[in-house]
């Protein structure tokens, strides 16, 4: 599992973008799932991208239940991809809840240890509970988590490597992921070696940023490349997944 594409989700019930259409929110994140899986990408992230702006804490029970129907359907369209699912900003435990549901593999957490000041205000971990979650479902679903992630800053000064060890050693992370500062910027590769430095045995996924020019030689420091923008028409975050762009990444890499 080396490239994992982000179907970045509509705006979903509840949230102010929202269209009404269930059945269209379906067929967009159909549509974006075949065209990363079919075209040569690994594995998925299912990510509620348009339902800005986010809340700071749990989302609500119709996001919940929005995610966990799309996320069915693309299991059903997809059996054998694997997939993983990210409640922006960070809501673990929601996630966890759709993954088990649907058979992901993964979740996405954005902040799993300490508190960060973000667009949503003051963002902090729910590692405990979310562990302790995981544990009462009995599931085998990966946590990934954000070391000091996109569009937000820690809420007192940590050194990059610190947070590394403390994701891995105290909140249990089973992967961290690397990004730049916000969507589509790219991950210093500095930063990756950073992170690599301080947790040698830990699994390392880059979370933003990625392509075909510089996926080579991100893929020699992590284990995975989480990829969006660029796959995108245009480049375009907000556009649909275009086939040509994720052929170009694939064969960039050297994958199927």
């Amino acid at each position: 599992m080396r490239l994992i594409g982000m179907v970045h989700l509509p705006p979903l019930p509840g949230s102010p973008r929202w269209d009404g259409s269930m059945e269209r929110a379906i067929a967009v994140a159909l549509a974006d799932a075949r065209a990363l899986i079919d075209n040569g990408m690994d594995a998925l992230i299912i990510e509620n991208y348009g339902d800005a702006p986010f809340t700071a804490g749990r989302v609500a029970a119709a996001t919940v239940a929005a995610m966990a129907v799309i996320a069915h359907e693309i299991r059903r369209a997809l059996p054998d991809a694997p997939l993983g699912v990210n409640v922006l900003k960070s809501d673990a435990r929601s996630a966890l809840a759709v993954a088990t549901a649907i058979g992901a593999r993964f979740i996405r957490v954005n902040v799993l240890a300490g508190a960060v000041v973000a667009d949503q205000g003051i963002v902090q971990t729910d590692a405990h509970d979310l562990l302790r979650d995981r544990r009462l479902l009995g599931v085998d679903v990966a946590i990934f988590a954000d070391v000091q992630g996109k569009h937000a800053v820690p809420l007192a000064p940590v050194e990059l490597e610190q947070q590394a060890r403390d994701l891995a050693a105290r909140a249990l992370a089973d992967g961290l992921v690397v990004s730049g500062r916000a969507t589509g910027d790219a991950t210093p590769i500095e930063d990756v070696k950073r992170v690599r430095s301080a947790v040698p045995d830990v699994p390392i996924l880059v979370g933003s940023g990625v392509t075909p020019e510089t996926a080579p030689e991100l893929l020699s420091l992590a284990d995975a490349l989480i990829v969006g923008t660029s796959l995108k028409r245009d480049g375009d975050v907000s556009g649909p997944v275009d086939p040509a762009r994720v052929r170009r990444l694939v064969d960039a890499v050297g994958g199927r």
